[in-house]
């Protein structure tokens, strides 16, 4: 995993392993904060996978892709907050407690990559212990990407501790690290899921101005399809 992670982070491990997650949800509500919600770009579903890093000693995330079906959001994310987003093809539909979600990119300057995947969430929710793996993973208040100046920005992330309910997954088809260059060993991932959780990103551009790039996006699907990895060669 290291050779995918700038050198300006460190790799954040949890007992001696690095983890990635696979993270299908759809947000709502997203706006500038002074801005009003539009109809067109502020409800869309998107895939992202993640690894986690620190930055002078602070936890936080780093995205190895994100897929989104709004192609204005798309481009936003890749030309002012750097991050490597792609155009996909996403539906879901749910069937009592029952999710399908399909994922197909459609970056044409990216590797091809899918997500197939039915899950439900199970049992009553609640909120992950401090120092359990569930918490390392979820409760995360920072995103890193890197400039074009190879400076490292932040996004920081507010809202309450993730609700969280224990889940069951079928997969049909899961592309998404193989295409990052990821080697997923061969056991069950963690799962779990939450629901509906009101968001604000404040992000840094390169001049240290602070601009809030989502108010008020809503998680409304989300599972946390996590496992341990290892780069390939």
């Amino acid at each position: 995993m290291r050779k995918l992670i700038p050198a300006q982070l460190e790799l954040d491990c949890f007992d001696g392993k690095a983890w990635v997650g696979i993270v299908p949800f759809r947000m709502t509500g997203i706006r500038f904060r002074w801005l009003p919600r539009l109809p067109w770009v502020s409800a869309f579903p998107e895939l992202n996978l993640r690894t986690y890093v620190r930055y002078r000693g602070q936890p936080g995330v780093y995205f190895l892709s994100l897929d989104a079906t709004n192609p204005l959001a798309v481009l936003v994310a890749r030309r002012w907050f750097h991050l490597p987003y792609h155009r996909a093809d996403i539906a879901f539909r749910r069937e009592d407690d029952r999710i399908h979600y399909e994922c197909h990119r459609r970056q044409a300057d990216a590797p091809a990559a899918g997500l197939s995947v039915e899950y439900r969430p199970l049992g009553e929710s609640r909120v992950a212990a401090i120092g359990s793996i569930e918490h390392f993973l979820v409760e995360r208040y920072a995103l890193f990407c890197i400039g074009k100046d190879e400076q490292v920005l932040t996004c920081r992330v507010q809202h309450p501790p993730w609700q969280l309910r224990a889940a069951e997954a079928e997969f049909h088809h899961n592309s998404l690290a193989s295409a990052a260059g990821i080697m997923l060993p061969d056991t069950s991932p963690l799962l779990w899921y939450s629901e509906l959780q009101a968001t604000t990103l404040s992000a840094a551009s390169n001049q240290g101005e602070c601009h809030i790039f989502a108010n008020e996006a809503c998680a409304t699907l989300r599972t946390s399809l996590t496992r341990q990895a290892s780069a390939s060669t």
